[in-house]
């Protein structure tokens, strides 16, 4: 890494901690992953832009969330796609589901802004995620503590 100051790091990892404000100028991808009206996509399930997968992934963009149980699982699925240990589906396949998720959303009148707030589905998305790599759900007392 090389600092504006001319300073050099070897980097072995680099996280940007970005919060909720869906702004990454640090990201260059040709368009491949735009912001638009609070929507990061096109993102297959929340975590990667098909024509950039396996090689770029997002952790949290997801909102009205249990934060970090998401936040592990989804570490957990990109471990295991990036260790080849897990397939994500065909770009093309990612894409229509995308597309799929898009136009539900627009017809139940849900503005773009709100693509990526769970909400009460967050249990049903960490359960997905949970069974990519073969462990069980959320538990149910765990769940009937954030219900």
């Amino acid at each position: 890494v090389v600092f504006q100051n001319g300073e050099t790091v070897l980097a072995h990892v680099i996280m940007h901690c970005t919060g909720y404000k869906y702004h990454f100028p640090f990201l260059d991808t040709n368009g491949e992953v735009i912001v638009d009206d609070k929507c990061v996509g096109p993102l297959y399930k929340h975590v990667f832009p098909p024509a950039l997968a396996p090689s770029l992934s997002f952790v949290g963009i997801p909102s009205k969330v249990i934060p970090f149980p998401m936040f592990e699982l989804q570490s957990k699925w990109i471990a295991g796609v990036l260790s080849g240990r897990i397939m994500l589906p065909w770009k093309e396949d990612m894409l229509m589901e995308i597309k799929t998720l898009y136009a539900t959303l627009e017809g139940e009148g849900i503005p773009k802004r709100y693509t990526h707030s769970l909400g009460i589905d967050n249990f049903e998305y960490n359960d997905w995620l949970a069974s990519q790599y073969g462990c069980s759900g959320t538990e149910e007392w765990r769940k009937d503590m954030f219900l």
